[in-house]
């Protein structure tokens, strides 16, 4: 070898040795050390406005900073105007953000327009591969992915969980009039037949003290409800040939039907209930059963009491009370979730990319899910299996099992091309139906909205987004 040729090869091994994660350093070390050379800078990053920001601006922003030099600006924007934002500063070309919380179902509009910038290379430059297999299943191989590229890392386990009172369900004298009167235990219901026996049982015996069952029913809550019961009962949104809507099918009016019905065993008013409505009422002991995202588990429980930022949750009148358990028929909905993406136009790619690897590794996602002020869910192994998490409190063990059985049989929420107007469309037809309209015109007029917004897209186009969604393993029930 001549020794320019030596010096050459020496300098290609230094330059690999330096710039590849080194073996003993995890995802979070590795990004924090890569990211020091960008001292200086800030990156900013959108954010949902309201308690989901004080991570990034009480918690991991200043951490970031600390560690890196590098500031981060949040930018917190009302969940509801958060596309439409993000869609703006790329097609201004602006480059006014630098990272992006993205909710999965946006995936194909933004990536097919660009607005993303796929991560493949970042991921494998900075180690972070066999880290990301540590996110469970139904979010990995659901919401990281479009067309075969990384656009987002999960960062949110949203799943719906069945919350039920277990001194009630397990209350002797219950427990034997249940089975004298329907032949089997009072339990967790399995599918919706036994959860309304449960939920009229529970009201004839204890309301108005306590009711069978309450739920949030106000926009934009219920669509997600709709999407798991729809397609448990063996709905199909589209026929995928022709990309004409079918949610004004049988099995539609059946699930229509069937919701409307169990209005009647819950609080009178459960209608126009919102998020805070059913979570006081659960929390104040006067509902036996209801569904909701995980943070209802944590703060029946009482945890985060103590913090400023929860003030507006009621005091939990049944900790240690509540159990967990999967919702009818067994598979939940995911029902939104969040990602962590880097813009197109970011001109601090690198820097935000690096910020986002630090906050989704096991490390960091870890200490960020046990902020009891953020509404951050377990979406990692490791999430549902750290101690410490579990010591929490003394069911805590019984709830991050039950997400994570959760997790790995959820349903993915419907992700289309403009998938926001399908969305409007399902919300508004609920609200119709609990303002009393016919359920079948409701279905008819849904589907003739879902159609109108196919064809607006362009039906070919839309027929190959539904096609790579409905493979997905999440997508329908196997």
């Amino acid at each position: 070898m001549k020794f320019r040729t030596f010096l050459a090869a020496a300098a290609v091994l230094a330059l690999a040795a330096s710039s590849a994660p080194a073996a003993d350093k995890d995802a979070a070390d590795t990004a924090v050390e890569a990211a020091k050379k960008y001292a200086g800078t800030t990156i900013s990053i959108v954010w949902e406005a309201g308690l989901q920001s004080l991570d990034p601006l009480n918690y991991s922003g200043p951490q970031w900073e600390k560690l890196t030099g590098i500031k981060v600006k949040v930018v917190e924007v009302p969940t509801d105007q958060m596309f439409t934002k993000i869609v703006q500063d790329f097609k201004s070309g602006a480059g006014a953000y630098d990272a992006l919380n993205v909710i999965p179902s946006w995936m194909p509009d933004l990536a097919r327009a660009g607005a993303l910038e796929p991560l493949d290379k970042y991921v494998d430059k900075f180690g972070y591969r066999d880290e990301l297999q540590d996110i469970a299943a139904a979010y990995r191989d659901n919401q990281m992915q479009y067309d075969g590229k990384i656009y987002g890392f999960p960062d949110d386990g949203d799943v719906m969980l069945l919350y039920y009172r277990k001194d009630i369900f397990e209350d002797p004298k219950m427990k034997d009039d249940f089975k004298a009167k329907f032949g089997y235990e009072l339990a967790p219901p399995k599918d919706w037949k036994q959860f309304d026996e449960i939920g009229q049982f529970i009201t004839d015996k204890m309301a108005p003290k306590v009711y069978g069952a309450g739920f949030f029913r106000t926009a934009p809550y219920p669509q997600y409800m709709f999407q798991e019961r729809f397609r448990m009962e063996g709905g199909k949104f589209f026929n995928a040939d022709t990309m004409k809507a079918s949610v004004n099918s049988d099995v539609g009016l059946k699930v229509f039907k069937q919701m409307l019905a169990e209005n009647k065993f819950m609080p009178p008013g459960v209608e126009q209930w919102n998020f805070v409505d059913n979570l006081a009422a659960f929390l104040q002991g006067t509902t036996a059963m209801t569904i909701s995202w995980p943070p209802y588990g944590r703060w029946a429980a009482g945890y985060g009491s103590g913090e400023e930022a929860l003030k507006w949750v009621p005091k939990s009148q049944v900790a240690g009370k509540v159990g967990y358990a999967l919702t009818p028929l067994g598979r939940p909905e995911l029902g939104v979730g969040f990602d962590l993406s880097v813009s197109a136009t970011s001109k601090n790619k690198e820097a935000a990319y690096l910020f986002i690897q630090w906050l989704n590794s096991k490390k960091t996602s870890l200490e960020r899910v046990q902020l009891p002020y953020t509404l951050r869910d377990p979406f990692r192994f490791s999430h549902y299996a750290s101690e410490k998490y579990r010591a929490l409190w003394p069911d805590a063990p019984a709830y991050l099992d039950t997400i994570k059985t959760s997790g790995e049989k959820g349903l993915l929420d419907l992700s289309l091309l403009q998938q926001d107007k399908y969305d409007e469309a399902m919300t508004k037809a609920i609200s119709s139906l609990w303002a009393g309209e016919d359920p079948k015109a409701i279905l008819d007029r849904m589907a003739q909205q879902f159609d109108a917004i196919t064809e607006k897209v362009g039906i070919e186009n839309q027929k190959a987004v539904y096609k790579v969604w409905a493979a997905k393993p999440g997508a329908y029930p196997q």
